[in-house]
């Protein structure tokens, strides 16, 4: 190694460069020095030598007082930091006060060195060690920005907005969590409930948590180390197998379907209303409905979804090559209003053009809500084979998705390989609650329809891992990782990422007939959780659903988390005793809180997320969230609370929304979403999303018709609004369970 002069003047034994001037020395500092200021460890070079095997330990770098010490099993008369995961991390310089380093740091001999004693002498295990340390610890730096929210006021705002809304009875008692038990440490942790957001507590439940799970990688790792080569071997052979077994058996029974007797739907009579005022309302819903429709066909039929502006077709890639995604999806809001030669031409091209076999990657939520709940529920209303056929084809085409050590599914499928993978900026690739949460309801009326239980298997696998995992005070974390069944971030939403995991689970139970009290119980804990630790009050009483973030709450509620409304309301009639007016309550005061949000724009649309910080309320304060993209779960919300108290203020809003629908969305080739809801000019996105047509419209021409229409007793919505009917039950089978 060449002598050093750019560190400080005059030449210098052979030391790395990285040790001096990146680790303590700067430039033009002289010797004698500190290097290693704060007792930091410095970096070692690689040396020359050969690994020692016989050595036990690492011996001294240096003769004199000043010792340098490496990874080793022990040391003579030390024992690590508490906190340092494994016993034998040892400081790589130690020295008396006032001492210097002396000796070689490269893999020669120093003054009075022993040979074998550099890094060079490092056992195979312990340099593996070494390496997962200082990835934890990387990792463990990048995370914390996630863990932090992204909004400088929200310290102080956790305390300000602490009022907690709603509260129901006194006998109520609120979700778990006060005083919790950590089994994997052998020792009572204390969490404190009281106030949200407690940043001490926060930061060192975090730090306690990823220690845990550091050590826990750091011993699967030394475990996995002392297995003979062999051994090694063999499991990967046998997980190999297993996965290929699991995609034969995946594939095996479906040679072909067994025949069904098609049940007649209930409630599909689609009278006219008495009030004329109403009925001249709900044809106008028709018309609008027809506007989308004809220009889809005019300038995009067969592709995914219409650019309006631009009339052309529009393609996104959570499809794949899979085309005709707004025919599917708008297949049953069709049938629904009596467009009878459209859902025909819809047929058509599903039976001679709808093909899942493509090479390409898709997301398998949106396949899922869309494509195979599409499909699903055309078929339970017309009766017609094609759709129950296509249906089950792409079940089976997205059962490679759950080829994981865990079971829980990829978020993104290749349709021809079935390699799956997650989102690479979620969470070190973990997938997303609101992804394989949102499988149920389609997968179980799949197995209904095949007379194959996997697709029920397989999503109920995923209660299996859910249930055996410790919850953060009663929530779930929006990400979980594949590979290792555990969570990722501890980040929490009843908004995107999160929202219809909790509406599967309480429409999971309704859709069994009330059968699956596991799905109920899931439920009601985190709804609980969710009120003790989730939903505020503004100062001005508007009730509202934050989000948290380690244990810190941001003070932000999405568009998309106004579904909740409608499905607190849906759950009060199974709620706990005595809370069934307490949850109805809930429902409405979240449903004003998305008018309010839609009220206080020029457009009177609401925008993509609004906030309760900083002196505003239920107002999107950045760029990027005051966009509209013609989403549904406000109208969602305003159809089930009509459907459950008959208040007019819900027709009166639902009203108000499409006029504004008219006057700001609707143009020459369709409707398209607006890129900023409060200024005086539409400033368009070019794009009629196909939920558009399956969800926004048929919501509010439901709120418009009678309730015999679709009756809530006989049927589920998914949540892309496609309609699931009531599963048959055995009546002995429900008591049984109950007791």
């Amino acid at each position: 190694m060449e002598n050093l002069t750019n560190c400080y003047e005059g030449p210098q034994p052979a030391v790395c460069r990285e040790c001096l001037c990146a680790r303590g020395a700067a430039p033009g500092s002289r010797p004698g020095v500190e290097l290693f200021p704060q007792g930091r460890p410095a970096a070692q070079p690689r040396g020359s030598g050969g690994l020692d095997a016989q050595d036990p330990a690492p011996q001294p770098l240096t003769p004199s007082g000043g010792e340098v010490w490496l990874l080793s099993g022990a040391a003579p008369d030390h024992r690590t930091a508490g906190a340092m995961p494994v016993g034998g991390l040892l400081p790589l310089f130690s020295s008396p006060a006032g001492g210097s380093l002396s000796g070689s740091l490269g893999g020669g001999l120093g003054s009075g060195g022993r040979k074998g004693s550099g890094p060079a002498a490092l056992r195979l295990t312990e340099k593996f060690v070494l390496l997962l340390v200082f990835s934890a610890f990387i990792t463990l730096c990048f995370g914390a920005i996630f863990f932090l929210p992204d909004s400088s006021k929200l310290l102080s705002g956790v305390l300000f907005h602490s009022s907690p809304a709603l509260q129901p009875a006194a006998d109520h008692k609120p979700g778990p969590g006060a005083r919790a038990e950590d089994a994997a440490e052998g020792r009572a942790r204390r969490r404190e409930e009281g106030a949200p957001g407690d940043p001490a507590a926060a930061v060192e439940d975090n730090l306690a948590r990823i220690r845990e799970n550091h050590e826990r990688a750091l011993r699967e790792a030394k475990e996995t180390l002392q297995k003979l080569p062999e051994e090694i071997q063999r499991d990967i052979l046998l997980e190999k197998e297993k996965v290929a077994q699991d995609q034969l058996r995946d594939k095996a029974p479906f040679r072909g379907l067994p025949p069904v007797d098609f049940v007649p739907p209930i409630g599909v009579e689609n009278r006219e209303p008495a009030d004329a005022a109403i009925r001249e309302k709900r044809a106008k819903i028709k018309e609008m409905m027809k506007h989308a429709w004809n220009n889809y066909k005019g300038y995009a039929w067969g592709l995914n979804e219409l650019k309006p502006i631009s009339k052309e077709g529009h393609s996104s890639s959570l499809f794949g090559n899979i085309k005709g995604a707004t025919i599917v999806d708008a297949l049953d809001t069709l049938f629904i209003m009596e467009m009878k030669n459209e859902f025909e031409e819809a047929k058509s091209w599903i039976e001679e053009n709808l093909d899942f076999n493509v090479n390409a990657e898709i997301s398998v939520f949106e396949v899922n809500i869309r494509f195979v709940g599409g499909l699903l529920s055309a078929y339970y209303l017309s009766g017609e084979e094609i759709f129950r056929k296509k249906a089950v084809e792409l079940g089976i085409k997205l059962l490679p998705a759950f080829h994981t050590p865990s079971g829980i599914p990829w978020a993104l499928l290749n349709m021809k390989s079935g390699i799956g993978r997650n989102w690479p900026w979620a969470s070190g690739g973990s997938s997303i609650l609101a992804e394989f949460g949102t499988l149920h309801l389609e997968f179980m009326h799949l197995s209904h329809l095949s007379g194959n239980p996997i697709f029920a298997e397989k999503v109920m696998n995923i209660r299996t891992v859910l249930n055996k995992l410790e919850k953060p005070q009663g929530l779930y974390p929006n990400y979980l990782n594949p590979n290792s069944g555990q969570w990722g971030q501890h980040h929490v939403s009843v908004g995107g990422l999160g929202d219809s995991f909790y509406e599967y689970l309480l429409k999971a139970w309704l859709m069994s007939g009330k059968t699956d009290l596991e799905a109920k119980k899931m439920y009601f804990d985190a709804v609980q959780a969710i009120e003790t630790h989730l939903i505020r009050k503004s100062s001005s009483g508007l009730t509202y659903i934050a989000e948290w973030k380690g244990g810190l709450l941001e003070h932000k509620m999405g568009h998309l988390t106004c579904f909740a409304g409608g499905m607190f309301a849906l759950g009060a009639d199974g709620a706990p005793e005595g809370l069934a007016q307490h949850y109805l309550e809930l429902g409405a005061e979240i449903a004003r809180t998305c008018h309010e949000s839609y009220n206080r724009t020029f457009m009177k649309l609401g925008p993509e997320a609004f906030r309760f910080d900083g002196g505003v309320e239920a107002i999107a304060t950045r760029q990027n969230e005051k966009y509209y993209i013609l989403r549904p779960e406000v109208i969602e919300t305003y159809m089930y609370m009509w459907r459950l108290t008959h208040d007019p203020k819900y027709r009166k809003w639902a009203w108000e929304a499409v006029e504004a629908l008219e006057s700001h969305c609707r143009v020459n080739g369709g409707y398209s979403g607006l890129r900023d809801v409060y200024l005086l000019h539409e400033s368009y996105d070019d794009v009629q999303q196909s939920f558009f047509l399956a969800e926004t419209l048929k919501y509010l021409y439901l709120i418009f018709s009678d309730d015999d229409l679709l009756p809530l007793e006989h049927w589920i919505f998914n949540t892309e609004a496609h309609l699931l009917p009531i599963l048959p039950t055995d009546k002995k089978e429900v008591e049984l369970k109950e007791e």
